[in-house]
């Protein structure tokens, strides 16, 4: 039987893995619809959304607890940190060095990133079964 803090990291890194996939079809569909310069900006949104998730999943993924709660926490706070960081720095980026030319698209994409896995805790939420009177 699995350790319930391993089981954390693989949902982490597969909860990863299906935001990357719902991003690629929006970014897909993107292209399709508006045309290659809207998928262009979709992909640089979803890039910037992604590239942050992704350290905050491999740094927490890191973390240990064990009987030292106060480290895995500090180290929880690391990632985020660093996850914040690294939005502010590719947002940055994008907006000096590659504008959007789509920003509808760009910031579409880029919530949708930051939605999916408050979407995916609430779709995996544990549900109470009605019980018969």
């Amino acid at each position: 039987m699995r350790h319930p803090a391993n089981r954390r990291r693989v949902l982490g890194w597969r909860l990863l893995r299906l935001e990357a996939l719902i991003v690629s079809v929006l970014v897909a569909a993107s292209a399709v619809f508006w045309g290659v310069e809207a998928g262009l900006s979709a992909l640089s949104g979803a890039l910037v959304g992604l590239l942050p998730q992704t350290f905050f999943v491999w740094r927490s993924s890191l973390a240990r607890g064990g009987k030292q709660a106060h480290r895995f926490v500090m180290n929880l706070y690391r990632a985020e940190a660093g996850k914040f960081g690294l939005t502010v720095a590719l947002l940055a980026m994008v907006f000096v060095v590659v504008p959007p030319s789509n920003p509808i698209s760009f910031f579409s994409v880029y919530v949708a990133t930051h939605l999916m896995p408050w979407l995916a805790a609430w779709l995996r939420r544990e549900r109470s079964t009605p019980q018969p009177r």
